[in-house]
């Protein structure tokens, strides 16, 4: 079995997560206890106890979804012993940072205080309001592109989520989203809506965010990773810290191709996703970018005995 490790991105929160790995192994304890106490409150126990309001909110979702799945990765393989070695990880959105310390490019710590700002300065570049997301589905790529153009030559409105054949997230000023709906429905969508979401992600909006996350970058001592990280940018593999950097500098305004980044693991020789975290979004989408493709999602204790006996009898 030739695998990747992937890690999901904002939208697969839900209050209670992690919940049962925190009473059932230390090592997950140790995770939700060290989130504390990087971000200076409990957020732990507003993973667990919500309410959903507060959990939503894009400064503590971040933090929230990396902390549970970096849980799961812990007790993969610290209590349950499995060695791994995956050919690649990568992690959509939010999920490149935690794929990164799972990689050991950087510290968990370190991580979660720097998506709790990332999030925090998401919201504030784009009052509420200002901008919009929409999900496109049933067009091609290209012709989701076209749509957004035809209403928006300044980039106003812009593709921000590849993430599978038919499936693209559009993202920008509220105004022009709406048209490029509209447009893509005269090119044929079968399904377009606007998404409930706090913040244009992915859009030329989040400049100023991607200003203050470069700047923060510096404050922190970056590795080389143990794994190649397929970064959601150029789904190409990247191993230098200057490189990494660069990227999550840049995916913070464009956008993150993640069927691409399957297909490319796939091409090399990638025949198993390993999904750890919330949820099982990934996974599904995972499925529709090449066909005959295994997947395997995992943020409970009993999800994550499976995919330990999965990887111990590979």
């Amino acid at each position: 079995m030739n695998y990747a490790l992937c890690f999901p991105g904002q939208g697969a929160q839900e209050v209670g997560m992690g919940r049962a790995l925190y009473e059932s192994f230390s090592s997950a304890r140790e995770v939700f206890d060290e989130a504390d106490d990087a971000l200076s409150m409990k957020i732990t126990r507003i993973i667990f106890e919500g309410p959903d309001e507060e959990l939503k909110r894009t400064a503590i979702t971040q933090p929230a979804i990396m902390t549970t799945s970096i849980a799961a990765l812990r007790v993969l393989e610290g209590e349950m012993g499995v060695k791994l070695a995956p050919s690649f990880v990568a992690g959509h959105s939010l999920g490149e940072y935690t794929a990164l310390v799972a990689s050991g490019v950087l510290p968990f710590r370190d991580a979660a205080e720097l998506v709790h700002r990332r999030g925090a300065w998401m919201q504030e570049a784009a009052p509420e309001g200002v901008g919009a997301m929409a999900a496109i589905m049933g067009l091609e790529a290209d012709e989701v592109v076209a749509a957004c153009a035809s209403v928006a030559p300044q980039m106003e409105c812009q593709a921000a989520n590849f993430n599978s054949p038919g499936q693209v997230v559009i993202s920008g000023q509220a105004e022009f989203v709406e048209k490029a709906i509209v447009a893509a429905r005269k090119k044929g969508a079968k399904k377009a809506v606007m998404l409930n979401v706090s913040a244009p992600f992915h859009s030329r909006l989040m400049m100023p965010a991607a200003e203050k996350l470069r700047a923060q970058f510096a404050v922190y001592e970056w590795k080389e990773p143990r794994w190649p990280v397929v970064c959601n940018v150029s789904a190409s593999p990247l191993t230098s810290p200057e490189t990494i950097r660069n990227a999550l500098f840049e995916q913070t305004c464009s956008p993150v191709r993640w069927a691409d980044s399957v297909i490319r693991m796939a091409d090399e020789g990638v025949d198993t996703f390993l999904e750890l975290g919330p949820g099982e979004v990934l996974s599904g989408l995972n499925k529709r970018c090449r066909k005959g493709l295994a997947v395997m999602a995992a943020g409970t204790p009993e999800k994550l005995e499976q995919m330990a006996k999965t990887l111990v009898n590979a």
